[in-house]
């Protein structure tokens, strides 16, 4: 895009202001520029005001493969599992784009070392969980890593350093998240820099998208890939590729699965797998009214009892028709750093506009059936999401030394 077809543009769309300071930039600072206005989805701005994720709501509880039950056909689902790997028809995608800043850390989250006596980085700690399963079946997995576009060279020079922890190169592949703008409450697109379009990632439902756009979808093509195993880079303790996971969705029947812990009390901020009008749905924490919180099952249990832990097996299929549909867009109000009038950077501490974010776990509601998948949260939930506290760098150390780790 030139100069000319830009302006043309923006005039078009009310964002002139994006070229306010371009007769001081470089060459290269103006074709950047012109670059990002190029790629902006205009139509994110006409959707302020049109939330899309709606209130409309018939929740309902569902009830979890427990534990016991998964016990009495483990070897059956791990059979099935460990076939279906075996095939190729599993892929693991790792969403990792997020910085470690809550922890005081300023490199990518999974770069984080939660060890005390040695290293041992969160990425590594997933690899080797992975490096289990690849033992086990005696074949490689296709491991695909999101990054974004402040963390991406950090990530790849970090696997490249530590020789990728034992995986073979070969079968792991970096996408960059796709980034869209961030706005004031007018809708006006904010500059980062003089030269530099405010981006914020599009969230973490935007995952299957990014992928694609990177180029990726011939790789699930050509190797016939049919489920992914897509999970957060904050839980130290997850199984992943889990061949007893992907059997009992095979085995049971079902789409799509995600697996779930038994809440450690009724009010944990965790969102719930449940159904929205007889679909699959994960109802937020907050959403739960005093009702739904004290539901009891025909057990005698809580009803909205299970947790869910970022950790999902999707059909590729169903995953291709999403995108040619519509996910629900969450307008978000965010602190944006932007440029002022008097060409100075500000740094808000409140709310100063949106942020346009989709999120995976609505991908469930595209899924048609969803099993929720018990675990052991002593086990397999160990997210670290704060410096101290709970969910922290010392809760999952503790967590780590109860699995056997030496730290």
């Amino acid at each position: 895009m030139n100069y000319e077809n830009a302006y043309k543009l923006l005039e078009e769309k009310g964002q002139l202001h994006l070229l306010k300071y371009y007769d001081t930039l470089s060459e290269a600072e103006q074709a950047a520029l012109l670059n990002q206005i190029s790629e902006i989805d205009f139509s994110l701005i006409d959707m302020i005001g049109h939330n899309s994720s709606g209130s409309d709501s018939d929740i309902a509880p569902v009830a979890a493969l427990q534990m016991d039950s998964i016990a009495e056909k483990y070897d059956i689902y791990k059979n099935a599992g460990l076939e279906a790997i075996k095939a190729g028809d599993l892929a693991l995608v790792l969403l990792a784009g997020g910085q470690g800043t809550r922890l005081g850390f300023s490199g990518p989250k999974g770069t984080f070392n939660v060890g005390v006596t040695k290293d041992m980085f969160i990425f590594q700690l997933l690899i080797e969980h992975t490096l289990d399963i690849v033992k086990m079946a005696d074949t490689w997995i296709h491991f695909f890593i999101m990054t974004n576009e402040k963390n991406h060279d950090d990530t790849t020079s970090f696997f490249k350093e530590h020789d990728y922890f034992g995986y073979n190169p070969e079968y792991v592949h970096f996408f960059k998240q796709e980034m869209v703008p961030s706005v004031d409450f007018n809708g006006k697109i904010y500059l980062e820099e003089k030269g530099k379009v405010a981006m914020s990632p599009n969230g973490n439902g935007g995952w299957f998208s990014s992928l694609c756009k990177a180029g990726h979808l011939d790789k699930l093509t050509k190797y016939g890939i049919k489920y992914i195993n897509v999970f957060s880079v904050d839980n130290v303790l997850q199984r992943i590729a889990d061949p007893v996971f992907l059997g009992a969705v095979l085995t049971e029947g079902f789409l799509s699965g995600g697996k779930v812990v038994k809440k450690a009390y009724p009010d944990e901020k965790v969102g719930v797998l449940c159904t929205n009008h007889g679909k699959p749905y994960i109802v937020e924490y907050y959403e739960l009214t005093d009702a739904m919180r004290d539901e009891r099952d025909a057990n005698g249990d809580y009803a909205y009892n299970y947790g869910v832990t970022l950790n999902y097996i999707f059909p590729v299929d169903r995953l291709m028709k999403i995108m040619n549909e519509s996910m629900p867009l969450h307008i978000v109000k965010k602190a944006i750093p932007y440029v002022g009038e008097d060409g100075e950077i500000v740094k808000p501490s409140e709310p100063n506009g949106y942020k346009f974010e989709t999120l995976a776990l609505d991908m469930i509601a595209y899924m048609g059936t969803c099993l929720p998948f018990e675990v052991d949260r002593e086990k397999e939930f160990a997210p670290i999401k704060n410096a101290t506290g709970n969910d922290s760098i010392d809760s999952a150390r503790e967590l780590l030394k109860k699995n056997g780790y030496t730290l």
